[in-house]
């Protein structure tokens, strides 16, 4: 039998390396000046991958907020156990940014003075790539607003790598939209950009383009017209459709949501009464199952305003205009984390996203 390494200290290295991938990454960079054996841990490949590895297990929300009409937005962390974790800013990428997608512990972020410029960053580890511009010509640009109508995170934990994704409509210069839809992809591997072009007529709403969710190897988008969940697989640049669930009725009053859980493809539907929670259990065959129904009696003056956010074992996020709140599908408790008293900042929901802290670099 081999004996236990105690190169950490008292405990195998083994004990120590699961006590420390438990800790949160700000404070597990701090401990790195403990002595040079948990320096060297960050860099770490095994190491990393069992911090990622059970970071995923705790989605939690990303809020950003300002404290004025003036100030520079914060970046707000809020999980299951310790409700609102830390502010963080986005300055040390030295450029006014909104955050586009969230994946995995990286933020894709687009400059604001500069359209078409983009960043990867991780808030955690405040490391940060400029991904250079794609050799698109300039005499066609996004329809309408100069922007891609989708912008998407991938994240593969497993292979340390990511992807960029800008689709939408284009037009020739001085002609009118068609159907033609362009996606540029950015692979961090070779960093560079590829291009396909494809026909697509579906629309997106602004929660639609926010809730990207990507498993399996692939990008997913649920339509404006809630007909159907718009899929890019990334391993061959191929779009294609998932149905929604046949009990799914959309009528007035009733809002749909596309989310992840647990590494599964999520549907969320929001009546006047109910939440319906849906689960892709089956991707291949595409095999839904309805997994809760929640009465929303309690927070009934709520409802017209607010939206689900992000999913984590049995704990549901949503947000409202001011209020971040979770629901614990098994005590069917609801709680409130976040509240903000500002008037002058946007909606919560507007601006919110799923985020996971983990040690993804993206250099």
């Amino acid at each position: 039998m081999n004996q236990p390494n105690y190169g950490y200290g008292f405990f195998p290295d083994e004990v120590v390396q699961q006590i420390l991938a438990r800790l949160p990454v700000k404070d597990l960079f701090r401990s790195k000046c403990v002595c040079k054996l948990w320096h060297k841990l960050s860099s770490d490949k095994y190491f990393v991958q069992l911090y990622n590895h059970r970071a995923v297990k705790n989605s939690m929300v990303l809020v950003e907020v300002s404290e004025s009409s003036e100030s520079k937005p914060s970046l707000i962390f809020i999980d299951k156990l310790r409700g609102v974790y830390e502010k963080f800013s986005l300055d040390f990428i030295k450029d006014r940014v909104k955050v586009r997608a969230s994946c995995n512990g990286l933020l894709c972020c687009s400059s604001i003075p500069d359209k078409g410029v983009y960043y990867v960053c991780n808030p955690m580890t405040r490391e940060y790539k400029l991904l250079p511009k794609s050799r698109e010509r300039p005499v066609t640009r996004f329809y309408p607003d100069g922007e891609a109508t989708l912008v998407a995170l991938a994240c593969d934990l497993s292979m340390q790598k990511f992807n960029v994704v800008l689709a939408g409509n284009h037009r020739t210069f001085g002609h009118r939209p068609d159907n033609t839809f362009i996606c540029l992809v950015f692979d961090s591997e070779s960093s560079k950009w590829r291009k396909f072009v494809s026909l697509q007529d579906d629309y997106f709403t602004h929660m639609n383009r926010n809730q990207v969710v990507y498993v399996n190897g692939s990008l997913h988008w649920l339509t404006a017209s809630c007909s159907c969940i718009l899929v890019l697989d990334l391993n061959c640049d191929f779009w294609r459709k998932i149905s929604l669930p046949e009990e799914l009725c959309s009528g007035t009053g009733s809002r749909v949501h596309l989310l992840e859980s647990d590494g599964k493809l999520s549907i969320v539907q929001i009546s006047e009464a109910w939440m319906t929670i849906w689960v892709l259990k089956d991707y291949e065959r595409e095999e839904w199952h309805a997994v809760d129904r929640v009465s929303l009696r309690c927070i009934r003056g709520m409802v017209p305003g607010i939206f689900p956010i992000c999913q984590t074992g049995q704990y549901v996020f949503l947000a409202t205009h001011k209020q971040v709140l979770m629901y614990h599908q098994n005590s069917k408790v609801w709680k409130d984390m976040f509240s903000v008293e500002n008037s002058s900042t946007l909606p919560l929901w507007f601006s919110a996203h799923a985020f996971r802290s983990t040690m993804f670099t993206c250099r």
